[in-house]
């Protein structure tokens, strides 16, 4: 008998319906992944099983198998039931483990309390539990870690904590919701290893939701792909992926980032050079020393590479490693020990005629929804560095040179009437982060840091900003400096690959020798993980 098995699960908000007719299964100790792009509603499938989707409207049948043995539609059973039924048969990991957690909260009490809610435990036998849920984790010095709060703990250790809460009372049916999404390789091959550690040792089935295909081939037993809040093809992974029967499935699996770079250019001087830098940070010390002096904590140690013109150096490496410490000493907003220079000329927050060197010097976010002004609309956006860089240009020149590298990145007022007028809010992800790079374009810049630029979209649009950045290096002979920690962006866009760790770079040198042929195991792993 089936775990959960959904019929005609049909999701609608204000009378617009965004999922259709959904019939999924789900067997006790399976691992099934739903998978597909933002916006096809497996989100909001995972969230409607709990009747978490605020405002919704919600038709068709979920019936589950509880612990005792009852069956009871999900869609259908009075609030107070399902209370009783959320975070103890059925538990959910957030995709934003940040957001999701309390910050005014240790951990520990935030997993206590879900211990002495739904197990009635006393307050010291949930603290206890909580501890033991996080040591289960793997997460070290759990009694330390369970007094800290959110803000305290890095990336994968909030995600952790995350897991331990969703899996303290032993749920049944685990919804895991883009759990892997904002960490490292290494950490993602951490927590799938958990995932399936904890999923043996309890038997509990997990619902994946991801756009990792990569996460799905290592992890799921079957999967059911998404799009348009429809259910497009389903079955076993092996069989999906190896003989897709639909278009849809068949555009996601041949997504990978396609390396389509032109050769650097060998000419003098290199659009950016770094030789011996070293940036660090002042600390406090513990006890009476601390009154008097800081201690240093060094961030970047004796970083040196060299970024020739129309070539792109990837920076790699895990959080904490450095390496977006280092791409902000090379935007000149750190101050550093050693040499930084853009193209010849000496480079920092202290160096003479900063201006002129700045505009050479640009930058594209990671995010580009946190990156873009809500209340600027397009053309304030883009035009902003021509008003800092070109001032005395007349209005209608500054437009028209909007519309000039709006259309070099892909949007036009033919495909977006009233373009220049409209606001971020109104575009995708993937045409946010062409409105980021266009931005970033305007002022003809020669050198572009480009911080995890696709790690925010799906796997079909990461491919088309990819295609789109190698197109205007071909076309503008630009330089990246590119901080990633996916290996298959490094593989389709670096000439050059810097590994950090800890604030070193570990190993350096061409792409394939680095990734072909790593020496450091650290390396190695990085590499083993993003296979």
């Amino acid at each position: 008998m089936n775990l959960l098995e959904v019929q005609g699960l049909s999701v609608a908000f204000g009378g617009k319906q965004v999922v259709h007719d959904l019939a999924f299964s789900l067997a006790p100790g399976e691992k099934l992944a739903l998978v597909g792009e933002s916006g096809s509603g497996k989100t909001v499938t995972a969230l409607s099983l709990l009747r978490l989707a605020q405002g919704a409207t919600l038709s068709g049948s979920a019936r589950f198998q509880g612990a005792e043995g009852g069956d009871v539609d999900l869609l259908a059973v009075p609030e107070r039931t399902l209370r009783g039924i959320r975070g103890r048969d059925i538990a959910m990991i957030f995709q934003e483990p940040m957001t999701a957690l309390n910050p005014l909260f240790p951990v520990g009490e935030q997993v206590a309390e879900v211990l002495q809610l739904k197990e009635g435990l006393t307050a010291r036998q949930a603290w206890q539990g909580a501890v033991d849920a996080l040591a289960a984790t793997g997460i070290p010095e759990p009694e330390r870690r369970a007094a800290a709060f959110p803000h305290q703990l890095s990336g994968g250790q909030r995600q952790r904590a995350m897991i331990a809460m969703a899996l303290a009372c032993r749920p049944r049916l685990l919804l895991a919701d883009e759990p892997t999404t904002a960490l490292d390789v290494t950490l993602r091959q951490q927590i799938l290893d958990l995932l399936a550690r904890l999923q043996r040792d309890t038997g509990m089935a997990v619902l994946l939701i991801t756009h990792d295909l990569n996460l799905v081939r290592r992890f799921a037993d079957r999967v059911a792909v998404m799009e348009g809040g429809r259910l497009v093809e389903q079955g076993p992974v092996e069989t999906v992926f190896r003989q897709p029967r639909h278009d849809y499935t068949r555009k996601l699996i041949e997504s990978r980032p396609v390396r389509d770079v032109p050769p650097p250019r060998a000419a003098e001087p290199a659009a950016m050079r770094a030789d011996g830098l070293q940036v660090s940070y002042p600390v406090p010390i513990p006890g009476v020393r601390g009154w008097f002096r800081k201690g240093r904590f060094v961030a970047v140690q004796g970083a040196s590479f060299r970024l020739p013109p129309g070539g792109t150096v990837g920076i790699v490496g895990e959080s904490g490693s450095g390496k977006s410490t280092l791409a902000l000493a090379a935007l000149g907003l750190l101050p550093h020990e050693g040499e930084l220079e853009v193209v010849g000329r000496r480079w920092g927050p202290d160096s003479a005629g900063n201006r002129a060197i700045r505009r050479l010097v640009q930058v594209v976010f990671q995010d580009p929804f946190s990156s873009l002004s809500p209340r600027m609309t397009v053309e304030e956006i883009v035009g902003e560095g021509l008003l800092v860089h070109e001032p005395a240009l007349p209005g209608a020149q500054r437009r028209e040179r909007v519309r000039q590298v709006l259309h070099e990145v892909g949007l036009g007022e033919a495909q977006f009437p009233g373009l220049l007028g409209r606001y971020p809010h109104e575009f995708s992800g993937g045409q946010r982060q062409r409105l980021a790079i266009a931005r970033a374009l305007i002022v003809q810049p020669q050198v572009l840091v480009l911080d995890e630029p696709t790690s925010a979209l799906d796997v079909t649009i990461q491919k088309q900003v990819l295609g789109l950045l190698q197109r205007l290096q071909a076309e503008l002979g630009l330089s990246y400096l590119l901080i990633t920690h996916d290996v298959d962006v490094i593989r389709a866009m670096a000439h050059e690959v810097l590994v950090m760790k800890d604030g070193r770079i570990l190993e350096s040198g061409g792409v394939d020798e680095v990734l072909g042929r790593p020496r450091e195991p650290y390396t190695q792993a990085l590499v083993a993980a993003a296979a």
